[in-house]
């Protein structure tokens, strides 16, 4: 396993410049996630340390050894695509067997990895099979042993579990948890989910129209997000944002406090019914997503504004009907309107 460091790196595209001087390291063994809407730059990024985009400037690193002008088969990287890539006339051994075949490694020694990767994998069943005979779950693990049998420094998957069906994503997201224990390899993974991001990583960075908007620990996203494009891209609703006028008026004062050049950022979760008395926001009810263990409740504020509160009991009121809610003031966010910045501790 190996180091990534990356210093300064841009890219354009002749006049188009898509990615804006990024910094990052990823530690050795670390298991790094790049997350971002569509057209962020976080592929690009990844191709880049693969090297199948240049650098326009800046440099990438691997181990001690600046890559920028290193083929991509002498970078030590193996790299799973969303597509699985599959030779479909090879057999799963082969398909696995390939880029060591092209590297003349010894029959015996391509046997042993190969052999080995499918234990892993939980393939040797299906080392005899061609592709079309396999589901999509089982294509993307062989995809996956390709890359192991490499033995790469390190791993970079892009997006390698789109193409699967939703029970098959959670399935597949474990094994490449699992996967990364028992390797204890360096994975840099690419993925616009940021569910895949929470559970999988050690460390993410969450990007945005090429630039970093934040790296840190899944944890420290969620609880300390640094503006407010990471604070409703990250959690599962996004955060409510709400500004102060849109407060009961008896809110506390620690909130309205905050002033008309802040917004407000309260999680789902963290909202509670209460009484009007105590309510930090109130809001007329739209609609009730019922998901068994819990359910949405999305309701207006008097300005129209929507927002969800995430409740373990759906209520037991009409649509238009108004109802309060209050919250821990520690889980309250505040950001600065026109930055979008975090202002509070």
């Amino acid at each position: 396993m190996a180091s990534v460091t990356i210093r300064d790196v841009k890219k354009s595209y002749g006049d188009l410049q898509v990615m804006h001087g990024i910094n990052l390291d990823v530690n050795e063994g670390e298991f790094v996630v790049f997350v971002g809407p569509s057209g962020c730059g976080k592929s690009t990024l990844l191709r880049m340390i693969a090297g199948l985009e240049e650098v326009t400037s800046g440099e990438i690193s691997i181990g001690n050894k600046v890559v920028n002008e290193v083929a991509p088969s002498k970078r030590g990287v193996a790299m799973v695509f969303q597509s699985y890539a599959l030779y479909p006339h090879m057999t799963v051994f082969n398909n696995m067997a390939f880029g060591l075949k092209q590297a003349k490694t010894a029959p015996d020694e391509i046997d042993r990895r190969v052999r080995e990767a499918a234990e892993v994998l939980q393939i040797t069943d299906y080392l005899d099979r061609s592709p079309r005979n396999l589901s999509g779950g089982q294509r993307q693990r062989v995809a996956i042993g390709r890359a192991i049998v490499r033995d790469p420094e390190v791993f970079l998957f892009d997006e390698p579990l789109s193409n699967l069906d939703a029970a098959l994503r959670v399935q597949t997201r474990l094994e490449i948890a699992r996967l990364h224990e028992r390797l204890n390899s360096t994975m840099i993974y690419v993925t616009h989910d940021q569910v895949e991001a929470m559970t999988l990583a050690d460390k993410i960075v969450v990007l945005r129209d090429g630039r970093v908007e934040q790296v840190g620990s899944p944890i420290d996203l969620y609880q300390r997000p640094a503006n407010a494009f990471v604070a409703q891209f990250i959690g599962s609703p996004k955060m409510n944002f709400f500004q102060t006028a849109e407060l009961a008026k008896n809110a506390s004062k620690k909130l309205t406090a905050a002033g008309i050049n802040s917004n407000i950022g309260l999680r789902p979760e963290h909202l509670a019914a209460s009484s009007e008395k105590d309510a930090i926001i109130g809001g007329t009810l739209d609609l009730i997503e019922q998901l068994g263990e819990y359910a949405l409740v999305h309701l207006n504020t008097n300005s129209g504004e929507s927002f969800i509160v995430k409740m373990d009991v759906p209520p037991e009121v009409a649509k238009g009907a108004q109802m309060w809610f209050t919250a821990n003031p520690d889980l309250v966010h505040l950001f600065d309107q026109g930055t979008g910045l975090r202002i509070n501790s």
